[in-house]
């Protein structure tokens, strides 16, 4: 997979003039983007959430036996019944659960969970649980299977400051990687290089003169628009994530035809501390993801748009003795968007019945995939998975 920085250390392999002529912006404006599909955006919770102190189970007795320093105060939470509330931070996320726009899929997980940052993400990146199966991600699997060429901009956009996702790793797969809309005016430097060879340069070639048209394109449309700074009618948080997901809302208002969208948030390995860290990742998630949603719906594109946000693995049911929590299994994962069923889906993992002091998994992670390929995006999802999953019903019976 082409990432942005392989893409303009390699630019050079197909000679450009510094200024692209105005015809290749109009030709990439024509290029019959399908502008009107169903779009998917990914936030990813990245560090292992503490989904228990997340969807809080306050009506389980063994939630005030295992944890005594770390335990918030059941009058504080933001009830969704009586047996479970979410986290202070997320009343945002409530507003969102009483306006009907928000999913809370409980227990999810993998069978014989690993406790390693980088191997679970590994497996939830590529939805597969076999280490010699993770050369692409479930995304770009999913485009891979697709007609080859597609028209408009990237089939995949992450927006974040780190390397392309694994997820949105794929054969021929087009995925780009941004940090702000700088970024889509790109300026490319005249002669050729040397480096590269065989179908290594060919494919970066293609690579180039495809993302040429979609980003002047883009650039085109952002400057022709002339509301690349502040287009957004929600108010926005001044947070990473919120601004993270602004831009998304840019690009999905300018209609490039991009199917999925990517973005990330870090630091929830709390294994130290975890009350003033947690309230403040969770406040950003929640106040985030409302302010998108809500722009969204201003812009009149809500209905096109389902926003999935999960963490690698959630923490061991008892705290530890730093006032944290350490790495455990299943957690909650949130699916958003007017087209979602909301409140809990599945079952409140028990307290009680443990798995070695970790909770017990009910919900597979790729049976969340399975309903957002096949359901929302209308790509098969067998090959995806690497076998057969039944869909969670996470989506109205009307989608």
């Amino acid at each position: 997979m082409l990432t942005r920085r392989h893409f303009l250390q390699n630019s050079a392999l197909v000679a450009l003039s510094p200024m692209v002529p105005a015809f290749l912006s109009d030709m990439a404006r024509a290029a019959g983007a399908q502008r009107d599909a169903r779009i998917l955006v990914v936030i990813q919770m990245e560090g292992g959430n503490d989904g228990i102190n997340t969807v809080v189970p306050f009506g389980d007795d063994g939630y005030g036996r295992n944890r005594k320093a770390i335990r918030l105060n059941r009058d504080d939470l933001v009830k969704v019944n009586d047996h479970v509330g979410l986290h202070p931070s997320m009343r945002a996320m409530g507003q969102l659960i009483e306006g009907g726009r928000l999913a809370i899929v409980q227990g999810v997980g993998y069978p014989n969970p690993n406790r390693s940052h980088f191997r679970s993400m590994q497996i939830w990146q590529s939805s597969r649980l076999e280490e010699d199966q993770i050369d692409r991600g479930w995304i770009g699997r999913a485009f891979d299977q697709l007609p080859w060429p597609r028209p408009g901009g990237p089939d995949a956009i992450y927006v974040g400051e780190e390397e392309l996702p694994r997820t949105l790793w794929g054969r021929r797969t087009d995925a780009a990687a941004i940090t702000s809309t700088d970024d889509l005016a790109l300026r490319l430097p005249v002669g050729k290089s040397g480096s590269g060879s065989g179908a290594e340069a060919e494919d970066i070639t293609s690579f180039v003169r495809r993302s040429v048209l979609s980003a002047y394109g883009t650039a085109g449309d952002l400057a022709g628009s002339g509301t690349a700074g502040a287009t957004a009618a929600a108010a926005y948080p001044q947070t990473k994530l919120a601004v993270q997901l602004q831009l998304i809302s840019q690009l999905i208002k300018m209609g490039g035809g991009t199917r999925v969208y990517y973005a990330s948030q870090s630091s929830y390995d709390t294994h130290g501390a975890q009350l003033p860290q947690q309230a403040r990742l969770l406040d950003e998630l929640s106040g985030g993801l409302k302010a998108f949603l809500d722009d969204l719906k201003a812009a009149g594109l809500s209905d096109r748009v389902v926003v999935m946000a999960f963490s690698e693995f959630g923490r061991r049911v008892a705290e530890n003795d730093s006032q944290g929590t350490d790495h455990g299994t299943a957690a909650p994962l949130f699916v958003a968007g007017d087209a979602v069923k909301p409140g809990l889906i599945g079952k409140t993992p028990s307290l009680e019945d443990l798995d070695d002091g970790d909770l017990k998994m009910s919900i597979d992670f790729r049976r969340v995939y399975a309903a957002l390929l096949e359901q929302w995006l209308k790509i098969p999802a067998k090959e995806v998975l690497g076998g057969a999953f039944d869909p969670v019903q996470i989506l109205r019976n009307s989608v």
